[in-house]
């Protein structure tokens, strides 16, 4: 594969959630490849401000949007267009996993509909309007990638989590939304892949991972014998933009130390 490298250069990425963890990992690595990079936070301004400065304020902004409908995605989107002129990677790595045991006989209406509307309805903005912006650029002439969508799921999206069955459904979901759009649309020459994370070292996961019974618990469980750091799934998705993956549609990659393999 001679000339074929891990570089963006030219390319202009928008990230959701990239304020913090495995977004803010992505914004970095897609930043060093040499993409533009927008990203989006909800109320950790400071931390997307020092992140911008970090990465060069020429190079890579950050939008304060709430993701929690499909209007929320598309508007997202339409804000990094208007502020790189095209889109050529969409990654969407937002989403939240309430932390409370929540048994489904009494898991309230209010969280169902929250987790589904941030993990799911959000997500079907996002790749519709960034799917239109790459289809009105078109496929370039030499036959390469017109684009690229990274979806983030999880392992709870294959075997289920007990407790956490809001979560769980939702990452099911984009997982067949993964293998949907990429036999919809890699005819088009977008490219359609998700990362599949198991447990990771992040503020979203610290509750459980701080917590000595829970934690005893959910390292037995990994074979590797300890959780993930956000940059080790942030390289698995930069992969998945580049003509390394030129072969690679639907796939589900998971990044889990082996755990979705015993549990």
């Amino acid at each position: 594969m001679n000339g074929v490298t891990l570089s963006l250069e030219g390319k202009a990425a928008l990230i959701t959630g990239g304020s913090r963890g495995i977004g803010a990992a992505c914004v970095r690595l897609f930043r060093e490849a040499g993409a533009r990079v927008a990203f989006n936070y909800r109320s950790a301004r400071a931390q997307a401000e020092a992140l911008v400065a970090e990465c060069g304020s020429e190079n890579c902004i950050a939008i304060q949007q709430e993701l929690a409908s499909a209007d929320d995605g598309r508007e997202l989107v339409a804000k990094a267009i208007e502020s790189f002129g095209r889109l050529d990677c969409l990654i969407v790595n937002h989403g939240i996993w309430p932390p409370q045991d929540a048994p489904i006989a009494s898991m309230a209406d209010t969280q169902w509909r929250q987790t589904l509307g941030v993990n799911l309805d959000s997500v079907f903005g996002l790749v519709q309007a960034a799917t239109a912006q790459i289809q009105k650029q078109g496929r370039p002439a030499d036959g390469s990638a017109a684009g690229y969508i990274v979806l983030v799921s999880s392992t709870a999206g294959q075997r289920g989590e007990a407790f956490h069955a809001d979560y769980a459904v939702t990452k099911g979901a984009v997982i067949s939304l993964t293998k949907s759009l990429s036999s919809e649309l890699a005819g088009e020459g977008i490219y359609v892949n998700c990362v599949a994370p198991g447990w990771v070292a992040t503020e979203m996961s610290a509750p459980a991972l701080n917590d000595p019974v829970t934690s005893k618990k959910i390292f037995s469980t990994i074979p590797l014998g300890r959780v993930a750091t956000p940059q080790e799934i942030a390289g698995p998705i930069l992969f998945l933009c580049t003509p390394f993956a030129g072969f690679m549609s639907g796939e589900i990659v998971n990044v889990n130390g082996g755990a979705v393999l015993v549990g």
